[in-house]
Formats: structure tokens, C-alpha cells, sequence
């Protein structure tokens, strides 16, 4: 009798690992039933502001056909909702029935944090119903709904001074449209830039075309006929707009797991195998997954090599089998030994790459080494805080090629020149600067997690375009940020 593994989610993550699993689920010896809430196949949430500025259509969005998984033999049942698991009877309580498993995968991911102000229903643990006109730019739904509302010329606020709302805003006026930003604190991405970078990022937004509103206290959302019309607060009195962008973060779905007796703090509880309990029967991968006390990284590429890596070990090894050894899942983009997810920012002409923390001053801690170079004129500023040598934070606004080289010397762990100032030298308008040559195995795209080897390699395998090349190995199916760069080794081939 063929196992039966139940896949709870249908985003990005959950698609990469049926995608691992479709050995055995053509030869039979694999049940594979997912659940999917929404009624779309899994899409790339990366590019929801794309659809929303009209400059991506829905159907590119797409990272699984629904035809071939259901060909093969996935019992893939969209607009299905899960609504508890019962450990005793190993069934899943759905919208549409029961659904018995010997084992588990939660892939249920994150839900938008809805700030808890007056005209909102704010609930941590289930999805907010929100007024017509209040969007978190989530679902492909909400990129639709706020197409909808750019095509009739409608003002936005952006509610947030995070990087999702910052990419959001920068979409917008890169399509001509003049959105709003909208945050609590002195500067946007607050926990990345000091006061002088904060400012200079908040002048570069501004000639980006965002309006930047800083220090702004929400209180409520104001409706007019039943639709948004004016976010009300204790600082700035009532701002008008056509609609609301909610970007205040994302929370790990895990009132599933919770419901069932399983262990969550930032997440599900899972060990290095993934696992969420003892008897190997339950696992979670994801934005939803606490890997042995490490927060979600949020990103793609984690999210997948959790996916790549259960999907060979639940093909290895009959369930239950609790003692497999544990895989190395430690080295995964997003938090580093350094302390620090790296960010990465870019649009309309505005670029900056940033980690771990820049607050400190020039002459808090006599151990720390601080490095500030500032050129308000030009939009260029570098902030870098090391200790014994090794960067703990760094800042680089329009300086691409120097936040390019520290954010590999930030994963590698490696140490700055001993005069940090000569990094500056990559991005000298006068020189031919050329940044040090990456390895095999420093990381090409962010979003996927694909290395230069790996790109290498596609190349030569015979790809000749972008798409090509997502497709062997998926750089560029993310955000998009390296498609130039995956241009430019296609064409190193032809000028040989």
C-alpha cells in the first residue's frame, strides 16, 4: 500500500517539494495529496508589485502546472483549506471533508501582521477580513484589487517602513505613479541605517518619486461609503488617499500545528530533520519553520533547499524514522553567523545592501572599528562597524559594487582590508574597478539560493537566454535583481 503524505500549503516552498516527490509518486509508491487554500497553483509573491504597476501579467507569476502535477498523479486540491489535524486518527479536517495521512508536511507560510488600529480587524492567528481599499499586497488577489486601483490614477498609502513596503513604494513611482510612504520611526528600515543613512535613504526615496510621511502615530482607518478614505493619526492629523498599503511584516502561520499540540514560538517548532515531533511523522517547511530555534529567514532560497533536502529524505526513509542523521541546513541564506539577514534593496535608481546592525557611534566601544564615508550629493553613503576585523553591520547606499563585496565577505565571514576605505575603490566612476572574482559557491541569485557555479554550469549546459536559465537552476526567478547579470554572462560567450 503506497504511503500517504499529506502536503498542507501550496506556495512557492510546498511546490518545490512536490516537485522533489514526483519519483515515486509516478512509480505509486507515494500518496501525494496538497492542500491549497487559494484556488491558484503556487506563484512567486516576489512580483506581486509588478502585477500591481501592470508590468507583469498574473499568469507569469506561475511556479507549478496544475496539469502535469495532476498527470502524474498529485491528488492536488485547490480552494481547500485546512482547518485542523488529529494526531490520534492521523486525518486532516479540511473544508471539503477529511484527509487521512501517515505523514505530515506543514508549508502553510506567512500571513501579513495587520496593525491593530481603529477599523480593523485585527486577529494574530487568523486572516484578517480588511475594508475595500486596505490591501497587505499578499495575494495575488490583493496585487489585482491594487492594480485596480493605480489604473484610475488612485493616491496609496504604503503603511510601513520595512522592505516590502519600501519595494512597493519604489514599484509604484517606477511606473510614474507618486505613492505615499507611511512609517512610525525617524527612517525607513529603521534597524539597518543610522541617522545619517536614514536620512540620506529617505532624500533618495523622495527623488525616486516616494513621499516619505516619518514619525507618522496611526491611530485608525477612516471609510466613506464603505471604502477606505483617510488613515487617521496622532501626528499628522487625517492623510487622504485612494487606497492603503498594509506593510507592518508577516507572521508564521502556525495555529495548525498549535491546534494539535505542537510546539511554536517564531514558528513551528522542528529540529535539523524538520521534524515537529517525536515519531517522525510530522514536519514543516518554510516561512512556517523554527529550524531548531532559528527564526524564518522569509527568503525563497532557505524555503527551497528545506524543500530539495525532505524531499529526499521522505523518499529515503519509511516513515516513522526519527534517527536519520541530521542534515547541515545551518548554511542557508538569510540569518548568517554574523548576526544578521542580509537586505538588499533596488529601484529607480536607488541601491542599497545592508546587515546586522550600523548604530553605533564613532567612538562608542574602543574594540569596535567604525568606517563612515559620506557624499550627500551624489546619494552615496557607507557605514561599516567591525570588531577584531570582521564586519558586525554595514550600510552601502549607491554603492553597489562595495555592498556587493561586503555582503560576500558578511556570508563568507571573512575580514575587511586592513583600511576598510579601499573597498571604495569598486565603484570609482575614474577606474576600471573590478570586483574580486566570486567562487563557485558564493551566491549568484538571493532569491533562489543558485550559486555562480550553478550559473556557470547552465551556461554551458547550452542556455541561452534568462528564462533558459531559471529554468536549469532557477537564478532569476525571484525578484528578478540578477537577470542583467545573468545577461551578461550569456553574452561573454559570443564576444570570445
Amino acid at each position: 500500500m503506497s504511503e500517504r503524505l499529506v502536503v498542507i500549503g501550496f506556495g512557492p516552498v510546498a511546490a518545490s517539494l512536490v516537485e522533489g516527490l514526483l519519483p515515486a509518486v509516478r512509480s505509486k509508491d507515494l500518496h501525494l495529496t496538497v492542500l491549497g487554500a487559494e484556488e491558484r497553483s503556487a506563484y512567486n509573491r516576489v512580483l506581486l508589485a509588478e502585477v500591481a504597476i501592470g508590468a507583469a501579467k498574473p499568469e507569469h507569476l506561475g511556479m507549478a502546472d496544475e496539469s502535469r502535477l495532476r498527470a502524474a498523479g498529485v491528488d492536488l486540491r485547490l480552494g481547500t483549506a485546512a482547518t485542523g489535524v488529529d494526531r490520534a486518527r492521523r486525518v486532516v479536517h479540511t473544508s471539503a471533508g477529511t484527509v487521512p495521512y501517515d505523514r505530515l508536511v506543514f508549508a502553510t507560510g506567512a500571513r501579513p501582521v495587520i496593525p491593530s488600529l481603529a477599523g480593523l480587524n485585527f486577529d494574530p492567528h487568523a486572516d484578517s477580513t480588511l475594508p475595500a481599499g486596505v490591501l497587505a499586497l499578499r495575494t495575488l488577489d490583493d496585487a489585482l484589487q491594487l492594480h485596480s486601483v493605480l489604473r484610475r490614477g488612485g493616491k496609496v498609502l504604503v503603511l510601513g517602513g520595512g522592505i516590502l513596503g519600501l519595494e512597493a513604494a519604489l514599484a509604484m513611482a517606477s511606473a510614474g505613479l507618486e505613492p505615499v510612504l507611511v512609517h512610525h520611526g525617524p527612517a525607513p528600515l529603521g534597524r539597518v541605517v543610522d541617522a545619517d543613512g536614514g536620512t540620506l535613504l529617505i532624500r533618495q526615496l523622495e527623488v525616486a518619486g516616494v513621499q516619505v510621511l516619518s514619525g507618522v502615530r496611526a491611530t485608525g482607518v477612516q471609510k466613506k461609503d464603505g471604502r477606505f478614505h483617510a488613515l487617521a493619526t496622532d501626528t499628522h492629523g487625517l492623510i487622504h488617499a485612494d487606497a492603503l498599503l498594509v506593510s507592518t511584516g508577516v507572521r508564521p502561520r502556525t495555529e495548525l500545528a498549535e491546534g494539535c499540540g505542537l510546539a511554536a514560538g517564531h514558528g513551528i517548532a522542528v529540529n535539523e530533520q524538520l521534524m515537529a515531533d517525536s515519531s517522525g511523522r510530522l514536519f514543516a517547511v518554510g516561512d512556517c519553520a523554527e529550524v531548531a530555534g532559528r527564526r524564518p529567514a522569509g527568503l525563497l532560497a532557505p524555503g527551497w533547499a528545506q524543500a530539495g533536502w525532505l524531499a529526499g529524505f521522505l523518499l529515503s526513509h519509511p516513515a516513522p524514522h526519527p534517527s536519520a542523521p541530521a542534515p547541515d541546513l545551518g548554511r542557508l541564506p538569510g540569518p548568517q553567523a554574523q548576526g544578521g539577514e542580509i537586505l538588499m534593496l533596488k529601484g529607480q535608481g536607488l541601491e542599497l545592501t545592508a546587515a546586522g546592525t550600523v548604530q553605533a557611534g564613532l567612538f562608542d566601544d574602543p574594540a569596535q572599528q567604525v568606517t563612515v564615508y559620506a557624499d550627500p550629493v551624489s546619494g552615496r553613503y557607507l557605514k561599516i562597524v567591525a570588531r577584531d576585523g570582521l564586519p558586525t553591520g554595514f550600510m552601502a547606499l549607491g554603492l553597489p559594487r562595495t555592498g556587493a563585496e561586503l555582503a560576500l565577505g558578511f556570508e563568507r565571514g571573512t575580514a575587511l582590508p586592513v583600511d576598510p576605505s579601499l573597498l571604495l575603490r569598486l565603484d570609482a566612476p575614474f577606474e576600471d574597478a573590478q570586483a574580486p572574482a566570486a567562487g563557485a559557491d558564493d551566491q549568484f541569485c538571493r532569491c533562489s539560493g543558485a550559486t555562480y557555479g550553478q550559473v556557470a554550469q547552465a551556461v554551458q549546459a547550452g542556455c541561452s537566454t534568462v528564462e533558459e536559465v531559471g529554468a536549469n537552476c532557477r537564478a532569476g526567478t525571484g525578484c528578478g535583481g540578477c537577470k542583467e547579470r545573468i545577461e551578461e554572462l550569456l553574452e561573454l560567450p559570443a564576444r570570445a
